[in-house]
């Protein structure tokens, strides 16, 4: 259900708490793809299935896979001959495929389609002949299997508004950009302006990069955070997007925790809270929004609230492998 904000109230006293539930929240239909590739995969192959780096970020969701046969690795050498492997939803640079063809390996791609569409932009855009700048955060998956689908110089990262001054592009290169798609819709904004300030002529992606489910959640954290005296956001600490749920409530004046499990949660932090957020970031199962309501039901009387910024019912295609034998 849908409800107006409930007034702050910092009374110690309170027994009772009011918990918002942002929505949408937890898994978007990347992430339901990935993980339902892996299952299906068991299920055709038979364990053990060997996924290169986590699937999705989320410890809960990787020890599940785990204990249904799957076999998390870093790298393709570490995955024995004639077993298939699947590729994490963040997606890949073209080399990691390429070895595992050279390999002869059967491979199952979980990439996220919204990731896989950026990948195309960039190959076009290189075809264009325009280098491309790329705002994204150094080290993240997705970045890394970016910047592998072109040749290596063809891309150059940008992080802050702040490192557009030092780009050594003139004002005539042709130039293009690109983004994350799990970046912070505000902070994107503000780099896409800069860099269009500094390159007038700099062509960008016909849509917004920053996938919907990210916006989404952004969203429905700035509707509950301004009626929350505390945000927990459900995620893991290399999520991009759900560091980024916690810098949107912290930026609407709210206390913002991440946390991986209930058991994270301090029984100290709710002293003077009378209304908590809750959200999880789009790795985080709903299993997981339950366990914290139960913890948070062991301190006080729990009223819950749902407030709705978004519905979503995207569904992305299997891989081929899987749908001819399941369907």
């Amino acid at each position: 259900m849908n409800a107006p904000f409930p007034s702050r109230d910092s009374g110690d006293s309170l027994r009772s708490l009011k918990v918002l539930i942002a929505a949408p929240r937890g898994f978007c239909a990347g992430v339901d793809r990935a993980i339902e590739i892996v299952e299906r995969a068991l299920v055709r192959y038979g364990p053990p299935v060997y996924v290169r780096h986590e699937i999705v970020h989320n410890r809960y969701v990787v020890d599940n896979l785990k204990a249904k046969g799957a076999i998390f690795v870093d790298e393709l050498d570490e995955v024995p001959d004639n077993v298939p492997v699947v590729f994490s939803a963040h997606g890949v640079p073209k080399s990691v495929p390429a070895e595992a063809e050279q390999r002869k390996l059967e491979y199952l791609d979980a990439t996220c389609p919204l990731v896989s569409k950026v990948h195309r932009q960039a190959e076009r855009q290189v075809e264009a002949g325009r280098h491309i700048l790329f705002i994204g955060h150094a080290g993240h998956p997705e970045v890394i299997g970016t910047f592998g689908q072109v040749p290596e110089g063809e891309m150059t990262l940008v992080q802050t508004v702040d490192d557009i001054a030092l780009l050594p592009f003139m004002q005539e290169t042709p130039l293009a950009f690109l983004t994350q798609t799990t970046l912070s819709v505000d902070d994107t904004a503000a780099v896409i302006a800069a860099l269009q300030a500094r390159y007038p002529d700099i062509v960008g992606p016909k849509a917004d990069d920053i996938c919907y489910a990210t916006s989404n959640r952004q969203a429905a954290v700035k509707q509950i955070a301004p009626g929350s005296d505390l945000v927990l956001v459900i995620g893991a600490p290399n999520s991009s997007n759900s560091l980024r749920l916690v810098e949107v409530a912290e930026r609407c004046g709210t206390d913002a925790r991440l946390i991986q499990r209930a058991a994270d949660i301090m029984p100290q932090w709710l002293e003077g809270v009378g209304t908590v957020g809750l959200t999880a970031g789009a790795s985080a199962p709903e299993a997981l929004v339950r366990e914290v309501i139960a913890r948070l039901s062991e301190w006080r009387t729990v009223e819950e609230v749902t407030l709705t910024a978004a519905e979503e019912r995207m569904v992305f295609k299997l891989p081929r492998q899987l749908t001819e034998t399941t369907e």
